[in-house]
């Protein structure tokens, strides 16, 4: 409160000692003195005049709703208070607007994402083995295991309209040893003759996408990679192995790397002999996009086989599914089954949260939280703290949870409304049409701006969006705009008349008529 003392409006030796009373609750005491008054209060000059302000923060309490602010004290004159007078009890003010109680703590939850992928890339693959410097398929190689598995894969893949070949990469190697312009032409030979037995093969098979020219061959010439991990692997003793590994490391021109194993006469027996047989062959590799279910088999089979589903399965189809108590069911499931990744839980915290369990969810939050620290599971239990009244922890949460989502911004808008920072409500709640972000604009002084964000989100037509709609054409005085939103208020939520009875909002209209008969 500002107040302004005229020109000689207190006498220079006395002091005014002023109690505020809002409803129940006093407030603190102001004290102005005049210029030879003892005391410690506001000195005001005699002659001037002057100003003081008075400023002072209560908790609200219901009563003061519809209530007074009144004030009342007493005059002293004198150093030894010869005179002591009573001031009369004065109403100032008319009761206490609580609009921004009005807020929907409709706190956000965000749930995680799965990395459903319909369509994926796959693949299947077999090897042809060759003989010391050929580059003929001998017919014993076609029915070596892996090629008659490649044969009865393709033989399923042609009746399989989930499958669709894309390539079939076929690539030759030869063994380190000889010379290395020969062996490169030798890989190259290896990837060709390999590429006929192969087209001949999906001929048999009767596939026809294998028949087609969706092959690439590459000679890839001596195979020291390959020849790198077989030794690491085998069974030569470690000392040997070790050399073989370091001659590989240290030289790198070809010829000078078979000079210095040849010279290893017995370990160059065994490498002949057990490695550089597997060295000499072609990799053929069919790689195809394979269509996963369709979303009305993952809803079947997540009723009837869920343990048949992928994580990433189980978490699309609840997406797909509206029933609340499904979509549970499924992440209690995912769960169970994937009882190490977070996600499942945080998910199932949002079913419960949805369920307005609040302890249940909080206990799947925090357990998501302590599986995998993350941003998702903070602002989650943020939403907790909020919807809980915990305002200083919900901000603590919120504030480490930075960069989750538009729903973490949102649930700090609504902390602002709290907090009375309706600039930075506005600002937090984004571009979305909703009703806090009507409540926030008209907190933060445009009531006209908050009607058109009413009329463009989802609470329209509803109780609370026609009540704050009024709210916002008082601040325009605008009665009848006032009366009809009320109206319809009261026809979607009769209870509101009795608030609009209170509400100080609508103070200034208590001996309108039209506006009076609409409350009765």
């Amino acid at each position: 409160l500002d107040a302004t003392l005229p020109k000689k409006g207190i006498k220079k030796k006395v002091s005014a000692t002023i109690t505020p009373r809002l409803a129940s609750t006093d407030m603190k005491e102001l004290t102005i003195q005049g210029e030879k008054a003892t005391g410690n209060g506001n000195v005001i000059q005699y002659k001037p005049g002057g100003k003081v302000t008075y400023t002072d923060v209560v908790a609200y309490k219901a009563d003061m709703e519809v209530s007074e602010l009144s004030v009342t004290g007493v005059v002293k004159k004198g150093s030894k208070v010869k005179t002591k007078q009573a001031i009369e009890k004065t109403v100032i003010g008319q009761g206490v607007i609580i609009t921004p109680y009005l807020v929907n703590k409709n706190f956000r939850v965000i749930m995680e994402k799965d990395a459903f992928q319909r369509v994926t890339e796959q693949g299947t693959m077999g090897q042809i083995n060759y003989a010391k410097g050929k580059s003929n398929v001998v017919a014993a190689e076609m029915k070596q295991k892996d090629i008659l598995d490649l044969k009865a894969w393709m033989m399923a893949a042609q009746t399989n309209p989930k499958i669709a070949i894309k390539a079939i990469n076929i690539t030759g190697f030869a063994s380190p040893e000889g010379e290395v312009a020969e062996n490169n032409t030798l890989s190259s030979d290896r990837a060709a003759s390999a590429k006929t037995e192969i087209m001949a093969l999906a001929k048999a098979a009767k596939n026809e996408m294998a028949q087609t020219e969706i092959y690439t061959t590459t000679g890839s010439g001596e195979d020291f990679d390959g020849f790198k991990v077989e030794v690491t692997k085998s069974t030569m003793p470690e000392d040997e192995r070790n050399l073989v590994l370091r001659v590989l490391q240290t030289y790198t021109d070809p010829a000078q790397r078979e000079t210095e194993m040849r010279n290893m006469a017995k370990t160059f027996t065994y490498l002949e002999k057990n490695i550089l047989p597997l060295l000499r062959r072609a990799e053929v590799k069919v790689v195809y996009d394979l269509t996963g279910y369709s979303d009305e088999e993952l809803i079947a089979l997540s009723k009837t086989s869920v343990d048949k589903l992928t994580l990433e399965e189980i978490l699309f189809t609840a997406n797909l599914v509206t029933e609340i108590s499904e979509k549970g069911r499924l992440y209690d499931e995912a769960m169970r089954l994937f009882p190490e990744d977070h996600r499942a839980f945080n998910n199932a915290g949002g079913v419960k949260y949805m369920m307005n369990d609040m302890a249940g969810a909080k206990t799947l939050f925090e357990k998501a939280d302590q599986m995998q620290a993350n941003s998702i599971a903070k602002n989650n239990l943020g939403a907790i703290a909020g919807v809980a009244g915990d305002r200083a922890k919900a901000k603590q949460l919120l504030a480490s949870a930075k960069g989750a989502g538009s729903e973490v911004t949102y649930n700090q808008g609504i902390i602002n409304i709290q907090d009375a920072k309706y600039a930075d409500a506005v600002t937090n709640l984004g571009t979305e049409a909703t009703y806090n972000r009507a409540l926030a604009q008209l907190l933060n002084g445009d009531a006209a701006a908050a009607i058109k964000t009413l009329d463009a989100s989802t609470d329209k037509e509803s109780a609370q969006g026609f009540y704050l709609k009024a709210v916002c054409n008082a601040h325009l005085d605008k009665v009848d705009a006032v009366v009809s939103n009320l109206k319809s208020a009261f026809g979607k939520d009769a209870s509101l008349k009795a608030k609009a009875k209170r509400d100080r909002e609508f103070y200034k209209f208590e001996k309108d008529g039209t506006f009076t008969s609409a409350i009765m």
